[in-house]
């Protein structure tokens, strides 16, 4: 069971790439500085280059979503299926859904299955990403505008041609940023899940501090109020994380691009500058927070503030009500699929 939640979670990590693909590249493709197939490669190649940078803060509150005495290898492998049948689901859709957000109502519904209660849950983290659903779309809209004003004031005397020559060269420093951003936020959320696995596999086996085998040795120390928080995890964990988001990401996600690049706002160069700069700056607070945000929502709320700044009729509200619509039910739905799935497992293990 182990081996199969390893399995499950490196092809979720490699789903959550091609998914998510559009995240990253797809202003940069609509703006046409870079092919499809650049795209990819660049942001790919960036998801992991966070790797060296990031910490494990999202790891760790994903980890404790839900309460360790209720966390069983089938409840990961339940809650790991939902989220893996719900991404492929909305890619298939073309609805640019939250990775983050379908994995941690995978994990919380397989465990209220498990338990038989909602009381399994850890409504204070919960609650905290609810709230980013709406929040991490906000601050991006917000920064974006921001970013978009200094840099029309920036600006206002150059020559348009030269301007569009800078923008387009930017561009590839602000989407290099927020693929790091996406690497360092969406491939620690697979570094908990597996951590998870881990930490109940080497209760289950009988292991201590001292008898566990390094390969599956996660560390855990206590803070200032008692609780553990995770300090190390092992090399294999990190790598294997980061190297299958980004394989995923090189895969491409052309169906949602098209959502986001096309479908919301018409984007420039200079807008794809404004809106993955502000994306990028959401996603590396919130990791240094450990609130495990959806960069979906963020980049869409981003592109939705550069559009405000022509005019509030250019942003197409109607798609973004839908893709809202999507946020909202993807936690309950992802719930609803580890349930069912809990009890198939539990009928097969």
């Amino acid at each position: 069971m182990l081996i199969a939640v390893i399995v499950l979670a490196f092809i979720f990590d490699f789903i959550n790439g091609f998914h998510d693909a559009a995240n990253a590249i797809a202003t940069i493709v609509s703006t046409r500085v870079l092919t499809p197939f650049q795209a990819v490669l660049w942001a790919a190649f960036f998801n992991f280059v966070a790797y060296w940078i990031s910490e494990f803060k999202v790891a760790d509150t994903i980890a404790k979503t839900v309460d360790s005495d209720v966390i069983t290898l089938q409840v990961i492998i339940a809650g790991l299926m939902a989220a893996i049948t719900w991404n492929l689901l909305t890619w298939w859709l073309g609805i640019p859904s939250s990775s983050s957000h379908t994995l941690i109502g995978g994990f919380a519904g397989a465990a209220i299955a498990h338990a038989g209660g909602y009381d399994v849950v850890n409504m204070e983290k919960v609650i905290k990403i609810t709230l980013f659903i709406f929040l991490a779309p906000l601050i991006g809209m917000i920064v974006s505008y921001i970013i978009s004003v200094l840099l029309l004031w920036i600006s206002r005397r150059g020559h348009p041609r030269k301007l569009d020559k800078w923008f387009r060269r930017l561009q590839l420093l602000s989407s290099a940023l927020f693929s790091i951003g996406h690497g360092g936020n969406d491939a620690q959320k697979v570094m908990g899940i597996i951590s998870a696995a881990l930490i109940v596999y080497a209760a289950q086996a009988g292991f201590t501090d001292e008898t566990i085998p390094k390969w599956m040795h996660v560390i855990q120390v206590a803070d200032s109020t008692g609780k553990l928080t995770i300090k190390h995890i092992p090399e294999w964990v990190v790598i294997g994380c980061y190297t299958a988001i980004a394989i995923g990401t090189m895969s491409g996600g052309w169906r949602i691009v098209k959502t986001m690049g096309t479908k919301i706002t018409k984007v420039t160069s200079f807008e794809g500058v404004a809106a993955e700069t502000a994306g990028a700056i959401t996603l590396f607070l919130t990791e240094r927070l450990g609130i495990p945000v959806s960069t979906t929502h963020t980049i869409t709320g981003s592109i939705m503030g550069v559009g405000m700044t022509k005019r509030l009729s250019a942003v197409r509200w109607g798609v973004a009500r839908t893709l809202v619509i999507a946020w909202l039910i993807t936690i309950p739905a992802s719930m609803l699929i580890a349930a069912f799935f809990y009890f198939i497992v539990t009928l097969i293990i």
